[in-house]
């Protein structure tokens, strides 16, 4: 796995790590139960209460196979993988880069990439990773551990550092319905904030003041550093009737899984993105 796709998953791995809850599963796939590894806190993914799109889809996915979810409530690791999905205490990942190479994955349900974040009123209008405005405006950007994310990765190229602000990724969100990262672009005190699309985009549409979302463009003279993902569903291994199964099911329902993310908020890029592997 690349370095970039594992800082992905790294990404959707410490926004689990702050929930704490583990609801143990049975360890054998179950009749009529579409077992799910997720986590209870955090949306826009999954939550509890079923709130998240990933949860959506689940369902969606559920019906179709004449079953009903079941939920392995889960804070994921660094062995998340080993033991849980191939511990065989779940059979399904609902969101992983799609060639993730731990797991087995369907065809993309979605493609999404890094976008800006910034008032509407501000008249900012930003796409590139190059303009030249990023110098001096004020920058919010997700930390994750000692890695840096892609924006972050592309300014300090740049030697864009003194005006960046960063957010503990594992923190931010866990205030339901609410990013603090996108919350102070809305109120004022960062011009802009460089984020994950499918956060970025969710926690817009929530924010106090009208917020634009646009993708982060002109980014190729950054390589190895990856902008853009396709996002899929993961099974064990080997589980070649389960993911024929999921297969047939994500093409079938393809515009009914647009609208799902489109009304959460999710940026959709058309265009296939790199896949890990």
């Amino acid at each position: 796995m690349s370095r970039t796709v594992d800082l992905l998953v790294s990404i959707l791995r410490m926004l689990a790590i702050a929930a704490g809850v583990v609801c143990v599963a049975g360890t054998a796939r179950a009749d009529g139960a579409f077992r799910v590894c997720a986590n209870p806190n955090n949306l826009p993914f999954s939550n509890a209460e079923g709130e998240g799109f990933e949860n959506r889809l689940a369902e969606l996915v559920a019906r179709d196979l004449h079953e009903t979810v079941a939920y392995l409530w889960t804070n994921e690791h660094e062995h998340f993988v080993r033991k849980t999905l191939n511990a065989g205490k779940c059979d399904v990942l609902m969101g992983v880069p799609a060639g993730f190479d731990e797991v087995e994955t369907t065809v993309p349900y979605f493609t999404s990439g890094y976008v800006f974040v910034y008032r509407e009123d501000r008249g900012i209008h930003l796409s590139s990773m190059r303009d030249p405005r990023l110098r001096t405006l004020k920058i919010g950007v997700h930390l994750i551990g000692d890695d840096n994310t892609p924006p972050m990765e592309a300014l300090a190229r740049q030697g864009i550092t003194q005006n960046i602000a960063g957010y503990m990724i594992y923190r931010d969100t866990q205030v339901k319905g609410h990013s603090r990262l996108i919350d102070d672009v809305a109120n004022g005190k960062l011009d802009v904030a460089a984020v994950w699309g499918p956060l970025g985009g969710y926690y817009a549409k929530k924010a106090a003041a009208p917020l634009k979302v646009s993708f982060v463009n002109d980014t190729a003279s950054f390589a190895p550093a990856v902008f853009q993902y396709s996002i899929a569903l993961g099974v064990r291994k080997g589980d070649a009737t389960l993911k024929a199964q999921l297969n047939r099911i994500l093409v079938q329902e393809r515009p009914a899984i647009r609208n799902l993310l489109r009304r959460y908020g999710v940026p959709l890029m058309d265009s296939p993105a790199r896949t890990a592997g």
